[in-house]
């Protein structure tokens, strides 16, 4: 496991879910772009599209497109094949052949996720995406778009990677409480399943989730507890603990 990857996918799946229980949108009906194809973009989408997991134990998105710096990844584009990634989110993602720039994969989308570079999603972008869009801009330290001229945009949520503005999304939040989880229960590995845990026990330590806080404070040590129970019980529950 690597926090830049793996526990950003899982703090972004967390703020997703809350930013479902506020808008009203149903995760399962979600169109999902990514714009980012690097080791925490390719972390996210098999995640939220369930590419690798156990469909018993996760819930995939309805469609997502990953797009990077040439632009939407699909099985048509040359050279592709010579990154097996890239290869494995075209064959996983983008299912209806939508080829062009980032613009063109926005059009009626739910959920912006960036983990990619500053300034690259407009006011003028955001418009093309459905009702209330969800838009988690995590560039750092500058945003592919500040929150508010997302919001001016009519972006229902928004959240970054920095702490001076809400809705914090940030690997920092999981890893530490993975990792105790898994240390507790002396598991053998840090599977799916305690990820998808994991991801579960952050948003739920949100009760009353709203458009300003879908996602805890980073310096809540509570939040470190919440998620090695979590992770620990996971780890039991599927034969991954050797200390029960």
């Amino acid at each position: 496991m690597h926090d830049d990857q793996h526990g950003t996918a899982i703090a972004v799946l967390a703020g997703l879910l809350n930013a479902c229980r506020v808008t009203g949108k149903e995760f399962e009906d979600l169109k999902i772009v990514v714009s980012g194809a690097g080791a925490a973009g390719y972390a996210v989408s098999r995640l939220l599209r369930c590419i690798g997991y156990n469909r018993d134990i996760c819930t995939s998105v309805k469609e997502m497109i990953v797009c990077d710096r040439q632009g939407i990844i699909d099985r048509q584009r040359q050279g592709l094949y010579n990154n097996k990634y890239k290869f494995i989110l075209a064959d996983e993602t983008n299912h209806t052949g939508r080829e062009g720039t980032l613009s063109d994969a926005l059009e009626g989308a739910d959920v912006f996720v960036g983990v990619s570079a500053p300034g690259i999603l407009t006011g003028d972008m955001i418009r093309l995406m459905n009702d209330d869009p969800i838009v988690f801009a995590m560039a750092n330290p500058v945003p592919e778009i500040m929150p508010d001229e997302a919001k001016r945009a009519g972006a229902a949520i928004v959240a970054t990677g920095r702490s001076d503005f809400a809705n914090q999304i940030n690997n920092a939040l999981v890893f530490p409480g993975v990792f105790r989880g898994a240390l507790d229960a002396h598991a053998t590995k840090i599977s799916d399943e305690m990820k998808i845990a994991a991801a579960h026990a952050l948003a739920n330590y949100v009760r009353r989730p709203t458009r300003e806080h879908i996602i805890p404070r980073v310096l809540d040590r509570e939040v470190t507890i919440s998620i090695a129970e979590a992770v620990w019980a996971s780890a039991v529950k599927w034969g991954y603990a050797r200390r029960v």
